[in-house]
């Protein structure tokens, strides 16, 4: 989007003169391209958004590949590129279009329509992966169906049974066997009746208001089916059945035509005790019909179930906790930016790049806690480098510390920079603002903060620094490994383990403040098996030792990091003699990969 600097300047200015508070705007999710059809997953206390990708500037849907986007939080987007793209299948010739992923088998299936070849029709293509960010393969080498419809969505039922629904201008759904890449029976139609999905009052081509991207799922023993209708302009409309293929009866709009875009499409979630819906919009400067960009909004259903009119906002959804700036942050978790694009790094994963001085990437409500010291970011300067200036809540909020970025002789040339930091306490928006001269600055691959006073008990949380400060609680060998790392180039790898209780510990006897709240982040993987992991202090005080849950435990596995996370109040009776942080299983003796960990007053 670089080459649409000028005209993204002054669609912005319009937009901040027109919109009261659009300059605290956090949607649309994803500022660095254009996205569109979202379809959110929710996996191991994450929210992972599967979406499309409109190429700059297009007059149709021009589309070549998907991207993911992943959130603990709702409001600070980690980009993690495009793990799937037409080349991943090579019978198909076009169009990228809407799809989603669901996730079985200890595998995430990404059901996509493409145009085939062969046929020159639209078919359903199906995409594996053994890690929610892919990278993403073909898992059968053809199309799964293909009757010229487009736009798949695939619910699980409770008792195990999958569906796969999909189509425009009908509803078609197949039963998918066990292993999600073959089906029993042949494809059927859903009947669209005017009772089922509503009564067209203008275009008339159609007797109903369905017209394409079904998203199909239960909640409390009622299924719902959310789609677009009455194309053009469509709106959101949903039915509801006691069944998954039905009865249907139209239960009305959920979103208005609004936007600026002539499409748009629906995705559904419950996480972490909200409701969000997701669509997309033509809301960013250069949006329209062919060039959109997805959303989201938190709601509540009425008390019958019923889903309320939910309308487009530029605030979208609260934030759900805050963002731990002493962990490592990939610099491509954005709130909102403005100049700046992404693009794969040289060290793995993804990196922030094209800076021009007065860029800016927001990460919103960091919780500095008691304060923070000092500031280190990963960089890299095929230029003259430039400057990182650190603000709080506004883009010439109060400047909390600069870093000087050198020129290193390759945009993929990294080194470490790091500068003091002084006011940063509490909890704040960040922004990361970049200056200097003319053109490319440099490129940033991740951050994090070093706390000072009480901010962060744990000593080397990231694990960068070998087994430095860690202990084993029990038994068990403890190493630094690079087989696997949740951020950076190091995890902690634990084997050996004889009992639950034994993981890597930290004795914080000397850290803890009586009747102090501490909240707990900590990225675990299992190396095999599926345990439920958790963080837990162990206080000794007056002669006795009693165990304060500081996260609940949460299952994970060994295709992907799983974070837990918590917040607890510490407290004792007498003289506390030792203070154990440490991770364990609920039961069984599994290995463990542990990184990025907190324990934050």
């Amino acid at each position: 989007m670089k080459f649409r600097r000028m005209a993204w300047a002054t669609g912005l200015l319009c937009a901040l003169a027109l919109v009261p508070g659009v300059a605290r705007a956090d949607n649309p999710i994803v500022q660095t391209i254009y996205t569109a059809d979202p379809a959110p997953l929710v996996y191991n206390g994450r929210v992972y958004l599967y979406t499309g990708h409109d190429e700059d500037a297009s007059t149709y849907f021009t589309m070549k590949d998907w991207r993911v986007y992943s959130s603990t939080d709702m409001v600070n987007w980690t980009d993690h590129g495009s793990p799937m793209s037409l080349a991943t299948f090579s019978w198909a010739k076009s169009d990228a279009w809407a799809g989603q992923v669901v996730n079985r088998n200890g595998k995430f299936y990404w059901y996509v329509p493409v145009t085939n070849r062969a046929t020159g029709r639209m078919a359903i293509g199906v995409g594996v992966s053994t890690s929610p960010t892919g990278p993403f393969t073909d898992a059968i080498g053809r199309p799964l169906v293909e009757n010229g419809e487009i736009d798949p969505t695939v619910f699980i039922d409770d008792n195990g049974q999958a569906y796969l629904y999909w189509g425009n201008p009908n509803l078609w759904y197949v039963r998918l066997n066990t292993d999600m890449i073959s089906y029993s029976g042949s494809p059927a139609q859903i009947p669209l009746t005017t009772a089922g999905f509503g009564t067209r009052s203008g275009n008339t081509s159609r007797p109903t208001l369905y017209e394409e991207g079904p998203w199909v799922y239960k909640r409390n023993g009622l299924y719902y089916n959310v789609f677009a209708a009455e194309c053009c302009s469509e709106f959101i409309g949903y039915s509801t059945a006691p069944g998954p293929t039905g009865p249907w009866t139209y239960r009305g709009t959920v979103m208005p035509r609004q936007g600026g875009s002539f499409t748009n499409h629906a995705g559904v979630i419950d996480y972490n005790g909200g409701s969000y819906f997701f669509y997309h919009n033509g809301a960013l400067p250069g949006g329209g019909g062919f060039t959109r960009s997805v959303a989201v909004e938190k709601f509540s259903y009425n008390a019958d179930g019923t889903i309320p009119t939910i309308n487009m906002t530029s605030s979208g959804a609260p934030q759900v906790g805050t963002l731990d700036p002493y962990i490592r942050q990939e610099a491509e978790t954005i709130a909102w930016e403005s100049g700046v694009e992404t693009e794969p790094a040289g060290e793995g994963g993804m990196n922030v790049g094209w800076i021009d001085n007065g860029d800016y990437i927001k990460v919103k409500g960091a919780a500095f806690g008691a304060g923070a010291t000092s500031f280190t970011a990963r960089v890299a300067s095929a230029a003259a480098g430039g400057r990182i200036e650190l603000r709080l809540d506004g883009v010439n909020g109060t400047l909390a510390g600069t870093c000087t970025v050198p020129g290193t002789g390759g945009w993929q040339t990294w080194t470490s920079v790091t500068c003091p930091v002084t006011g940063a306490t509490g909890t704040h928006d960040l922004y990361l603002r970049f200056t200097g001269g003319s053109g490319s600055l440099f490129n940033v691959n991740w951050w994090q903060f070093t706390g000072g006073g009480s901010a962060d008990l744990l000593t080397n949380g990231t694990a960068e620094n070998g087994t430095t400060g860690w202990g084993v609680f029990g038994s068990g060998t403890l190493s630094a490994t690079t087989a696997a790392a949740h951020g950076g180039a190091r995890s902690l790898s634990l084997t050996g383990r004889t009992a639950a209780w034994n993981g890597p510990s930290q004795d914080v006897t000397s850290r803890l403040t009586n009747g102090r709240t501490y909240t707990t982040n900590a990225w675990v993987r299992s190396q095999s098996g599926t345990p439920s992991a958790k963080a837990t202090l162990a206080l000794t005080a007056g002669g006795t030792t009693s165990y304060v849950s500081l996260t609940p435990a949460t299952a994970v596995n060994p295709n992907g990091w799983t974070l837990l996370t918590g917040t607890a109040t510490v407290s004792w009776t007498g003289t506390l003699t030792g203070a154990t942080f440490y991770v364990e299983t609920a039961a069984g003796t599994d290995s463990l990969y542990v990184d990025d960990v907190s324990f934050q007053a």
